[in-house]
């Protein structure tokens, strides 16, 4: 038998490698996506928003069912490992777009990225609560910047090596995309191995409860809400750029693939170095003060992007913005976490992924709008703005925080 120690660097050490697999994959499918679709399928503005929104809104109905399917599991890793396969089996069908009639194409390839997402939050749902159990508070912050900062590396030498063969081909040719959807597939059945070579706690299901519950408990919980308030705002402002990113590098720009991967590097290298840093701001002055510097930080990210189309100068630009990634990824599981009740964590996050979704389906389709009502630059500028202004909302969150541990601090000493 085990000790609880042994058990706890097993864990940790088959999360990394099924984390390292899974960054694989996405370097692989996701980070081409808009490439793929734009230069190969000749997707139109609208369809490059879809391909961001569209998972988002089929995320939300699969979180409500995820919600429902998880409240009554004993065991969170085997419902987890279907997942991802079948999330992984997608990039299957990705391979076999581009033998469908033209017209047809781009239509069936951001139905297949929208329908991908159905398991995929099921899977994310399911290994945020999975992983939160068998982390303690004690290890989150160290071993998860930890875990974070070896992904990135993964994924920056994965996006590097594809970067270059990128170079090879001509941007219209759909061969290398399809070689890169059968290797990434290959990667998520390494990914789906190691997953459950984790050994899981075992925790009762009362069989009193007849119902499904679908999580409404969270929203009884205040520091869940605010939390989930200045998430949401920050989401939105976050994401109604990102489809506008893709459309200045690929169409304003003029991005190759070698120069998508060299930026997505670039990005990944500010990651690398800054993830340990702000594990030990978050010790030391907790995640959610923490979170009102990554948010204005991410901030310059849209108003510097716009100044030039010189590729050096994006690449830095990049390279930049990936300092605040790291530390808004980290503080904001970490956070999530922290306001999070044990005995039902599942709940609480499932109810933050199902408003996430919705943002996530709004957010890209108010930044295409933008885009079409007015300039890229303006659109740019907007989202920087609203960045901005959700540093000051997780600032009253985190004063909020603060004196909520003051009060229980007195309430304790009371009694």
């Amino acid at each position: 038998m085990q000790s609880p120690s042994e058990i706890t660097k097993w864990n940790e050490k088959n999360s990394i490698i099924n984390g390292v697999a899974s960054t694989i994959v996405m370097s692989m499918s996701n980070n081409y996506f808009a490439l793929f679709a734009i230069g190969v399928l000749g997707a139109t503005n609208y369809q490059v928003g879809l391909i961001s929104s569209l998972p988002q809104i089929i995320g939300m109905f699969a979180m409500i069912l995820g919600t429902a399917i998880m409240s009554r599991l004993q065991e969170k890793k085997k419902f987890t490992g279907q997942s991802i396969f079948f999330t992984r089996l997608f990039l299957i069908g990705m391979f076999f777009v581009i033998y469908l009639p033209v017209e047809y194409r781009a239509w069936m390839f951001v139905l297949l990225v929208g329908l991908m997402n159905l398991p995929g939050s099921f899977a994310m749902l399911s290994w945020q609560s999975f992983i939160g159990d068998l982390v303690s508070d004690s290890r989150r912050s160290g071993f998860f910047s930890e875990r974070n900062r070896v992904l990135t590396i993964a994924g920056m030498i994965t996006t590097l090596m594809i970067g270059i063969a990128l170079k090879w081909f001509d941007k219209v040719n759909p061969l290398p995309y399809q070689i890169l959807f059968l290797m990434a597939f290959a990667f998520g059945v390494v990914e789906v191995f190691y997953l459950n070579r984790h050994i899981e706690p075992q925790r009762e299901v009362k069989t009193e409860k007849s119902k499904f519950n679908f999580g409404w408990d969270a929203y009884k919980y205040k520091p869940f809400i605010y939390f989930l308030i200045c998430g949401l705002f920050f989401n939105f402002a976050w994401q109604l750029a990102w489809p506008l990113f893709n459309i200045y590098n690929i169409k304003v720009a003029h991005m190759t693939g070698f120069w998508i991967s060299i930026i997505t590097v670039a990005n990944q290298i500010g990651q690398i170095i800054s993830f340990k840093w702000w594990g030990r701001m978050a010790d030391k002055h907790s995640n959610a003060k923490m979170l009102a510097f990554t948010a204005v930080g991410m901030a310059t990210a849209p108003f510097l992007t716009i100044l030039s189309t010189n590729m050096y100068y994006l690449t830095f630009v990049n390279f930049t913005s990936g300092l605040f990634v790291s530390g808004t990824v980290l503080l904001l599981f970490n956070q999530l976490l922290e306001v999070t009740r044990e005995e039902n964590r599942g709940s609480f996050i499932a109810q933050y992924n199902i408003m996430l979704a919705i943002i996530g389906f709004i957010a890209p389709q108010v930044g295409v709008y933008l885009l079409h009502l007015s300039s890229v630059e303006t659109a740019m500028n907007i989202a920087s703005g609203l960045r901005a202004l959700s540093g000051g909302v997780f600032l009253f969150f985190f004063l909020y925080m603060k004196k909520q541990y003051f009060t229980n601090k007195i309430a304790v000493q009371r009694t």
